[in-house]
């Protein structure tokens, strides 16, 4: 019951989008429900978090409480948006087979509603259970025309509805429908194989971004910020008598930034591109750039491991020369 009443603390209309998303997502859950029990388990994590930084790092903790908790509320909500995208991806893939099947079961001379239950098979997965609910709606004298409108809103897929809404056109103008199904499955399918390629051609993008941000980027940070600490020291080590200063062309001062600046200066430059890169590789593969977000945690632990393992190596190599 106190999971339901936290739930009503964020707004109306947040708790509508997420009631969408959930129903997309086929989890029947109560909204409120839900939200309320997320609060609870974000905020224990924010919790735990925000001490263990500011122990560590010295970070205040309601500084850190804060953002910790607005970006694990911004996750949960893109991986449902990720999740109902994901059952939306594997529908379209499925449609073709799916009217192609209920196009024979027509051309057998079996009424509408029972060519669509009979055509609710396992192997359709999602799209199973709402074929044969809408086999029964019809069978329950619901008509065709709002049976497939309703049927269209539960996947997120713009193209599943642009398909029904297609073949409500043809039947509003007369047109068989076995034909029509038959029809418009061929075109799908070839639609299909047009997207495939264009993911095809678009992996070497892919693969030069993750590669550039996941590995020359951190080494290239990592090899500067050696450059500087060793700098640091050299240049702090020199000593040039008065007159001597004064009459060489430039003048060698000891270097006022830290190590420590360089390197958080370094991870937060890493952890900024590994973002927007993920969202580049979102839009490249996907079209939208929510769908590089789970790219995001593969990108930023790559960079900032391979951050720490060059830096790691170039002190061991040069640890006697430099007497690190």
């Amino acid at each position: 019951m106190i999971h339901k009443l936290l739930g009503y603390v964020y707004p109306k209309r947040m708790r509508e989008s997420y009631d969408i998303l959930l129903a997309y997502n086929h989890f029947n859950y109560n909204v409120e429900k839900f939200l309320g029990s997320s609060l609870i388990i974000i905020t224990l994590i924010t919790a735990v978090l925000s001490v263990l930084i500011e122990y560590y790092l010295s970070i205040p903790w309601y500084i850190s409480a804060i953002i910790i908790f607005f970006l694990f509320q911004i996750y949960e909500y893109v991986l449902l948006v990720l999740h109902s995208d994901r059952i939306a991806s594997k529908v379209e893939e499925i449609i073709p087979d799916a009217l192609h099947l209920i196009s024979s079961n027509l051309r057998s001379g079996l009424t509408i509603d029972q060519a669509l239950i009979l055509s609710a098979r396992p192997e359709f997965g999602p799209l199973q259970r709402e074929i044969y609910k809408v086999g029964k709606d019809i069978t329950l004298g619901v008509p065709i025309e709002k049976a497939l409108t309703e049927f269209g809103y539960k996947i997120k897929s713009d193209k599943l509805r642009k398909t029904i809404q297609l073949i409500i056109t043809g039947l509003r103008s007369g047109g068989e429908l076995s034909s029509l199904l038959e029809e418009t499955a061929e075109n799908l399918r070839q639609q299909n194989i047009v997207e495939q390629k264009i993911r095809s051609s678009v992996a070497m993008y892919f693969i030069f971004i993750f590669a550039a941000v996941g590995i020359g980027g951190p080494i290239l940070f990592s090899l500067s910020s050696f450059l500087i600490e060793i700098l640091s020291k050299v240049l702090g080590e020199i000593t040039v008598a008065q007159n001597l200063k004064n009459a060489l062309p430039i003048s060698l001062t000891k270097v006022s930034i830290g190590s420590d600046f360089i390197i958080m200066f370094s991870i937060i430059s890493l952890v900024t591109t590994s973002i927007l890169s993920s969202l580049v590789l979102g839009l490249i593969l996907k079209g939208k750039e929510r769908e590089g977000t789970k790219y995001i945690p593969i990108l930023v632990l790559i960079t900032v491991a391979v951050f720490y393992i060059v830096r790691y190596l170039m002190g061991k190599l040069l640890s006697s020369l430099l007497l690190f």
